[in-house]
């Protein structure tokens, strides 16, 4: 659907919504309402702070990086780390059928995510607090518990987000806003690498490590504050009056829709960059130590995001489908790479450029995926094919989340190199996807 109509904005957002997206007419509009063509330009500048205030606290509270520092700084068992990464992703997954379902009783959809984010920055507040007040075990447990909260309320944020952005934000304009944001987002975390890294505090690590919580808490309670302000119409109820109903006919969408559910296989298969993630790390936390070895590891991250983001956004607005071939076989060619580094004993700097490396090639796995479901579906199903994906890939996650555990009594390096194969079946299945741009 395209619809030109008059924009309400102010002339400066509208011509600074020009210059972000390049249009030569951003009066034309794909896939969304001529009442939310018009509030475009508005809502591109509310979506983007709130969309860079999520992804700044993505990398100041990761679960690749920060909180496993934290665990080791507050003395938990070796065991919780394992559970980080599951935790984090497979909950925030898995509960989305039945939410989805729920949701759509709701014909605004804004007010899902903001409280979303809200309880996100409760929790990450939690866990910086934990991180202060107690040790060991208790204190590994109740970071824990405080991330099931976080991953639950990140289910619903998940599922909220792609429904609002597909009525509020045009076909062609969604990879480059995302991109924009998680480029931001990465710049302030590579601010505060360099804090670490130039400037270590006297404090201990668990105190520098709180610090970082707070801001992500913080973050994440503005983001929520600005989303409320977003311009939303209301949307279709149909199918709301049961969520679990809904949720399994939502899930027959696999087998009545091939190209939907080839493509939950790739985005299966290309968790591989996920998982692999927190061995790279672990490769290069034994190389370093202390809060300047997370430094270190911040600034790949947030280096990677400031100039992988854009590129990629743009990029998954020509083709998500070519970004997730690319991005599928580069991680196949880093994993052999990383793993034969590891086997000849390689310096720190070496596995800290392999993570940036990674963290770029994960950047347009995401950015490729989200683009793909939301060009993809249309406005009557957008809702359902999320919940179904990410419900199948949080059991991907939970099985692939064993198999990598068992995988890592042979070592980091030999897990990095088994997680090559889903990365190639993936490359692979993706060539068999169809253009949806």
């Amino acid at each position: 659907m395209t619809n030109q109509a008059k924009p309400r904005s102010p002339s400066p957002v509208r011509h600074l919504y020009d210059l972000a997206t390049g249009d030569e007419d951003a009066r034309v509009c794909r896939d969304i309402s001529e009442a939310q063509c018009r509030d475009q330009p508005v809502n591109f500048f509310l979506h983007l702070p709130a969309l860079l205030a999520n992804k700044a606290g993505d990398e100041l509270a990761s679960p690749k990086l920060t909180l496993p520092w934290l665990l080791g700084a507050i003395g938990a068992p070796a065991w919780m780390l394992g559970f980080l990464v599951p935790l984090r992703e497979a909950l925030a997954l898995l509960p989305q059928l039945a939410v989805a379902g729920w949701m759509r009783r709701a014909p605004r959809r804004k007010w899902f995510w903001s409280a979303g984010a809200a309880v996100q920055a409760l929790a990450v507040l939690a866990m910086a607090a934990t991180a202060l007040a107690l040790e060991g075990t208790a204190g590994g447990f109740a970071i824990l518990g405080a991330l099931t909260v976080f991953a639950l309320a990140r289910g619903v944020c998940s599922v909220a987000y792609k429904d609002v952005q597909g009525k509020t934000i045009a076909k062609g304009r969604r990879g480059t806003l995302s991109g924009y944001a998680a480029s931001a987002g990465g710049a302030i975390a590579v601010a505060f690498a360099l804090w670490l890294l130039w400037t270590p505090p006297d404090r201990g690590t668990a105190d520098t490590v709180a610090i970082l919580l707070t801001l992500a808490g913080v973050m994440w309670l503005a983001a929520a504050l600005i989303f409320a302000a977003l311009r939303e119409e209301p949307g279709a109820t149909e199918g709301g009056g049961s969520a679990l109903r809904e949720a399994w006919r939502s899930l027959d969408s696999l087998r009545r829709q091939p190209d939907f559910a080839r493509f939950v296989a790739v985005r299966g298969l290309l968790t591989a960059t996920a998982l692999a993630a927190p061995f790279y790390a672990e490769l290069t936390r034994t190389r370093s130590d202390g809060a300047e070895g997370l430094g270190l590891l911040l600034l790949a991250a947030g280096v990677a995001a400031l100039l992988g983001a854009p590129f990629w956004g743009r990029a998954a607005d020509r083709s998500s489908r070519r970004v997730l071939i690319v991005t599928g076989g580069g991680t196949v060619l880093l994993n052999l790479a990383v793993a034969a580094l590891a086997v000849t004993g390689a310096g720190i700097a070496w596995f800290a450029l392999a993570y940036f490396a990674l963290a770029v090639l994960h950047a347009g796995v995401r950015l490729g995926r989200k683009t793909y479901l939301v060009d993809l579906a249309d406005a009557g199903n957008r809702a359902g094919y999320t919940a179904v994906s990410n419900t199948v890939i949080g059991v991907i996650l939970l099985l692939g989340g064993g198999l990598v555990a068992a995988a890592s009594a042979w070592g980091a390096a030999a897990v990095v190199l088994l997680l090559a194969l889903p990365a190639a079946l993936g490359a692979g299945l993706a060539l068999r996807l169809p253009e949806v741009e």
